[in-house]
């Protein structure tokens, strides 16, 4: 695909870093100098120095060719503007939007026969993808990274192996001797190295298991791995702007109503157990009016008087969600020393979420890879309803929906000569509910799928074989 990029930080630059590697032509747009020269050193691709907010520029980086306009800047009006603009001449051209003004997001559908508003086609809230992962973290337990997939009752739960845990020293075609709870080992990875596990792969403890399976079979997977579970009825949130604000509305609107949110004691009510941090005035005092089942506090979250009057030790858990990163990490961190039992931080990357969990962490949610694969969810094909890519974008863990023109669709698991990929879960849609798939399984239409997929081969047949599940590069 042809595709044009406006905004050269980091999202931006990530974004054209995994399309490039996937062989797409990206041209990328930044009116900063520096940054530009910076980036073509680094990036094999067009490189321009311009303002986007005009179709001089567009049509100097070919948006007449172009199949989608991606526009990252850090001002929402201008990543809405560029896409008007465009729409206005180049109307066949997919545009997405980073939106952070809840003002502006629109996430509805749109009526057929009916352009998109504003003419985007996708808006990309990072706020929102950031809260909702972390709000699922905190329902269980803070006891893993849970990553849902749209519309299903799976996750992708990633978790440690403990040190004489159930799991600490077998082989992988052994887990199964642990559980009969239907589930599918997606990776493993040890000292920070992923890799596709085989059944002679030797699990031990610090060894990290990415597992997709039901959400309710949570608890089971974190017991086999020696991972403890305690209800969170002190919570704590560092950061009342954007992110924070979201993540204060989740949790107090939070209605327990699946047996896993009431197992993990996830409950409406906090009053005076949940406390919202924020040292800047305006904030503190916003925060204290919008969300009364809360108590605010102005105060900085290092003070350590602060920390002995609030009692802050005793807390279940504390979330840091403030807009400095490496802040979040180093308050996680040394709460966690003092005596908090989780820590659940908002990060920029899955680099630094290695970083954090390394030092103690229990979570860490990166920001700006979820924005990468929301956007690249949209890329793959309109089969594609979720992505969520691990270890720098080597692998993607991709759900796919089987429509009526899906080559797929009436051929078993074993007609496919397997290359870059393997099928995880299957959701049949007469059976409402996912299987794990066996060489006789046949695909049908209706089917939601879970598959990895290896983005470091590039050959056709691995190609071919994604192609036929709906999946492009």
């Amino acid at each position: 695909m042809n595709i044009i990029i406006v905004g050269a930080g980091f999202t931006g630059t990530q974004l054209a870093k995994r399309l490039i590697s996937n062989k797409n032509d990206v041209v990328l747009i930044d009116s900063d100098e520096e940054k530009v020269r910076h980036i073509s050193n680094r990036l094999d691709c067009m490189v321009m120095q311009a303002t986007a907010n005009n179709l001089e520029t567009l049509e100097d980086a070919g948006i007449s060719k172009a199949d989608v306009l991606i526009t990252l800047t850090e001002s929402d009006e201008l990543n809405m503007i560029i896409c008007s603009l465009a729409d206005s001449m180049y109307p066949k051209v997919m545009k997405i939007a980073r939106v952070r003004n809840y003002d502006y997001y629109c996430a509805k559908p749109q009526l057929a026969n009916h352009r998109p508003p504003y003419g985007i086609d996708f808006m990309v809230h990072p706020d929102e993808e950031a809260a909702k992962a972390i709000v699922k973290a905190m329902e269980s337990g803070a006891a893993t990274e849970v990553t849902d997939f749209e519309d299903s009752e799976t996750a992708l739960i990633s978790l440690q192996v403990e040190k004489g845990s159930k799991f600490d020293g077998i082989r992988v075609l052994e887990m199964r001797n642990f559980t009969t709870l239907p589930f599918m080992l997606a990776y493993i990875e040890k000292e920070g190295e992923p890799s596709l596990p085989s059944g002679s792969s030797i699990l031990e403890a610090g060894t990290r298991l990415t597992i997709v399976t039901e959400k309710t079979n949570i608890p089971a997977f974190l017991a086999c791995c020696g991972r403890e579970v305690h209800e969170l009825h002190r919570i704590a949130l560092v950061g009342a702007g954007r992110i924070g604000s979201k993540i204060a509305e989740k949790i107090i609107s939070h209605q327990p109503t699946t047996t896993f949110s009431r197992l993990f004691g996830v409950h409406k009510k906090f009053s005076q157990d949940f406390l919202i941090i924020d040292p800047d005035k305006k904030r503190a005092k916003e925060a204290s009016e919008k969300f009364l089942g809360a108590t605010v506090h102005r105060a900085d979250i290092t003070d350590e008087n602060f920390i002995e009057e609030e009692q802050l030790n005793t807390f279940d858990l504390v979330i840091t969600a403030t807009k400095n990163h490496e802040r979040n990490m180093v308050t996680a961190a040394y709460l966690k020393t003092i005596g908090v039992r989780k820590t659940i931080c908002l990060v920029q990357s899955c680099n630094y979420g290695m970083i954090a969990r390394n030092i103690g962490i229990d979570v860490a949610v990166p920001i700006k890879d979820a924005v990468v694969d929301t956007i690249l969810s949209h890329l793959r094909g309109k089969s594609v309803t979720d992505l969520h890519s691990i270890a720098d974008g080597k692998f993607e863990i991709v759900q796919v929906t089987i429509d009526g023109q899906s080559a797929a669709a009436g051929k078993h698991l074993r007609d496919f000569s397997i290359g870059n990929f393997l099928v995880l879960l299957i959701e049949k849609k007469e059976l409402d509910k996912f299987v794990v798939p066996d060489s006789e399984t046949v695909f049908e239409e209706g089917d939601k799928i879970v598959l990895i997929a290896d983005r470091r081969k590039k050959d056709k047949q691995s190609q071919n074989n994604l192609a036929q599940f709906g999946v492009h590069e």
